[in-house]
């Protein structure tokens, strides 16, 4: 197969994606098809790529786990719905997000995340409206509802009762 000249053109064109970055198995299958190439080819290249190390699916969930929970402060729902339209499986995604959360809990990326865009506005000094844009970007960001309104009524708290030692 490697002296065919489609298949020397799928494997460059593989090798020049996964320099620009990691893949998972189905995105560089979804982009190699849609590349015009047919599906034995694209297999082939598969395989090839994932018997050399250039892909391996748990290493791209667990790499895309923390740039999502650490870099864009995701909570965990957007996490896993981004890795399952990579075709990540959730044997593979769930222990990539929980190893990702012993570094950074979904509450402090909520603190993380208020400190960012409150625009050094204590919570407590906010309207309700601001709060309430402030949770809907939470949510948005797949956290859930409940945590987000203990952390914006805490740090409402916190500032108000900065004395308490909490």
């Amino acid at each position: 197969m490697d002296d065919d000249p489609l298949w020397r053109k799928a494997e460059k064109k593989a090798y020049r994606l996964l320099a620009l970055r990691a893949h998972s198995e189905k995105e560089l299958q979804t982009k190699l098809r849609g590349g015009g190439f047919a599906a034995p080819v694209v297999e082939g290249i598969i395989e090839k790529c994932r018997g050399l190390g250039y892909l391996n699916d748990g290493s791209f969930a667990r790499q895309r786990a923390r740039e999502l929970a650490v870099n864009r402060l995701a909570g965990d729902r957007w996490i896993a719905v981004d890795l399952r339209e990579r075709g990540i499986p959730e044997e593979l995604y769930r222990p990539a997000i929980a190893e990702v959360r012993k570094g950074l809990s979904e509450g402090e990326a909520i603190d993380r995340f208020l400190r960012k865009y409150s625009n050094g506005v204590e919570i407590a000094g906010m309207d309700d409206r601001e709060k309430a844009r402030l949770a809907r970007r939470l949510m948005g960001k797949g956290f859930p509802a409940g945590l987000i309104f203990r952390k914006l009524h805490r740090t409402e708290e916190e500032g108000v009762h900065d004395d308490d030692g909490e």
